[in-house]
């Protein structure tokens, strides 16, 4: 039975509300003809770098997935943003335990850049066939998002891991229903509808 791992992350420091939590938990309860036979397993992880170094390998060793599709949030994105790099960059930032790594590389020595293991524009048209605005994106930022990119990448390269790695950056959503004449903002009702796509694809190539 294949199976795919979708993962979220916890609040973070200036963003108290972090929508990818409850997005994975809703996105693990889809029926859908083309997620029959099909295992889905749910995690959020707290967002600080000794979690995403502590949980993943675990979820990696117990859950073997064939896919992994994680979702972060980028609080001043305008569109859902398909990750297609993970960057050897790490910013002096404390995580939501306060905790800010010493150094400015993820890998010392390493690569400036790894290739995100996921096909990319089939995962746009995915977005798009529901007409949720989506683009792909070459930098997922130096903080946790990029670093669990780079930790995902790692582990699909390793042979053992899972074949396919995908990251999907989220913007800010509407918790609260919007006056007239306010502009048009995501809900989480449209994340859902996107990530639904996302996971019936990926379930397609697996």
């Amino acid at each position: 039975m294949p199976t795919i791992l979708i993962t979220g992350f916890g609040p973070f420091p200036g963003s108290p509300y972090n929508p990818t939590g409850p997005l994975v938990q809703r996105l693990a309860r889809l029926r859908r003809p083309r997620l029959a036979g099909v295992k889905i397993i749910a995690h959020v992880f707290p967002t600080s770098y000794a979690a995403v170094d502590r949980e993943l390998p675990r979820l990696i060793a117990k859950h073997k997935p064939d896919v992994l599709l994680m979702f972060g949030l980028a609080p001043r994105a305008r569109c859902l943003r398909i990750e297609t790099w993970a960057r050897n960059s790490v910013a002096l930032l404390p995580d939501a335990s306060g905790v800010a790594l010493v150094r400015h590389t993820i890998q010392p020595n390493g690569p400036a850049a790894l290739a995100m293991p996921a096909p990319a524009q089939r995962l746009l048209s995915a977005v798009r066939s529901t007409r949720v605005p989506a683009a792909l994106s070459r930098d997922a930022g130096r903080y946790l998002c990029n670093y669990l990119c780079w930790r995902a990448a790692e582990a699909a390269d390793t042979g053992n891991g899972p074949r396919l790695a995908a990251f999907v950056h989220v913007p800010k959503i509407a918790r609260f229903a919007l006056r007239p004449g306010k502009r048009r903002v995501l809900a989480l009702n449209d994340l859902t509808r996107a990530g639904g796509a996302l996971l019936a694809t990926v379930a397609g190539l697996v």
